[in-house]
């Protein structure tokens, strides 16, 4: 028997727009939760206009706001205020990706929503968080890559700092954010208090740097973009084939006697200067040439075959269109078809897999106030008659 999702009862009230929030939201949607998107009236999410468009509807809007609830509410005028703190007290958890200060100014600092709601996980989600220096600076995704020292590790060399292709200090800030609700849930479950997650892009950034800070703090040595080498394993790189381009990942040395199996290049495995790892990442260069000479004989085909023979890590470098059709990418859900008002849209699905529990995504994206009579009348008990009253004032 297919059971609720794993989050099923959980109800989020989400202030989020654009990208990192909403990416948070999401997360807790495909899991389950009751997420009611709350916008203002006159337009809504930001990038609800972004393109590009099907018909009058955002892709980019679509695809980190499925499955939501949406309302308006102008929480700026008295009468919003009151349905918002109503809000607040019914909800689990609030998500806010607002510069540090705005809910204070709106009237509903962390203090005010606990004395609403003790229980009540408030998730703040922002630039460079609330405490700091940096605190009250508007961010975004290039410019928290740039602080964060991704840029200077990323790209073909020194000369050219480049960003990842994704926007992803804002993902792994919602990312993070949906984890430290979790926890903040699991502690709510042992004590009954609700908490605050402050979550910053900046410091989501700096966690995710891997071994950058561990080689410097280990050497000293400002670490520099290498392409798409591995600056402690080899050979760990692309390389041209006959038709194309192929990753490699020799990551020990036993799978490096495989390799030179493979490219029929026995003799390397006896040269010292190739025979262990620090000696190939010491004569990286000479050995990168070697390798590129004889991987251009084959196309990338007959390559991945050989490899895959041998169990060498290896793997064609896949465009977005090749996602669409990759075998094992389908085979785990990752492009789901999404109805969307007549249509459908291709989306990632959910990478979190459960097995007793699955989750998965839960309908279209809204339209903006969708759910006001469903919200508004059902939860909070409003009549037709106040819910159009508040409509024609712009309340709602």
């Amino acid at each position: 028997m297919k059971l609720p999702k794993p989050l099923k009862g959980l109800f989020v009230l989400d202030l989020t727009r654009v990208l990192a929030g909403p990416f948070c939201t999401m997360l807790l949607c495909d899991m389950g939760a009751t997420v009611v998107k709350v916008e203002r009236p006159d337009g809504g999410d930001d990038s609800r206009s972004f393109s590009p468009m099907i018909g009058d509807e955002s892709a980019y809007f679509m695809s980190i706001n499925r499955g939501k609830k949406s309302i308006t509410l102008n929480l700026k005028s008295p009468e919003g205020k009151g349905l918002f703190e109503r809000l607040v007290g019914k909800a689990d958890v609030l998500v806010e990706n607002f510069k540090p200060g705005v809910m204070k100014k709106l009237g509903f600092p962390y203090e005010r929503l606990m004395e609403l709601n003790p229980s009540l996980i408030y998730t703040a989600s922002s630039g460079f968080g609330h405490s700091g220096p940096m605190s009250q600076r508007t961010a975004y995704d290039l410019i928290i890559q740039g602080l964060s020292g991704m840029m200077s590790i990323t790209g073909p060399d020194r000369d050219h700092p480049t960003k990842t292709g994704s926007s992803i200090a804002d993902i792994f800030c919602g990312t993070f954010a949906c984890i430290g609700i979790l926890a903040a849930l699991h502690n709510r479950y042992n004590t009954g208090e609700g908490q605050m997650v402050d979550v910053a892009m900046l410091d989501s950034m700096v966690a995710v740097l891997e071994n950058a800070i561990a080689r410097f703090s280990a050497t000293g040595k400002i670490p520099e973009p290498i392409g798409n080498s591995h600056p402690s394993i080899a050979p760990f790189a692309s390389f041209a084939t006959l038709d194309g381009q192929i990753n490699i990942a020799v990551g020990n040395d036993s799978i490096w006697h495989k390799f030179c199996t493979a490219i029929e290049r026995p003799e390397l495995c006896e040269d010292p200067k190739f025979s262990t790892n620090p000696e190939r990442v010491r004569n990286i260069t000479e050995l990168t040439q070697i390798i590129s000479v004889t991987l251009a004989e084959k196309t990338t085909r007959d390559w991945l075959d050989i490899f895959q023979e041998l169990d060498i890590p290896s793997g064609r470098i896949n465009n977005i269109a090749d996602l669409f059709n990759d075998p094992q990418v389908l085979a785990r859900e990752m492009i789901v078809d999404v109805p969307q008002k007549g249509f459908n849209v291709k989306m990632p699905g959910v990478p979190i897999k459960f097995s007793a529990t699955p989750a998965g995504i839960g309908g279209p994206a809204p339209s903006l106030g969708e759910h006001n009579g469903e919200i508004y009348m059902k939860l909070l008990g409003l009549s037709f008659e106040e819910l159009e009253e508040f409509k024609n004032r712009g309340v709602i």
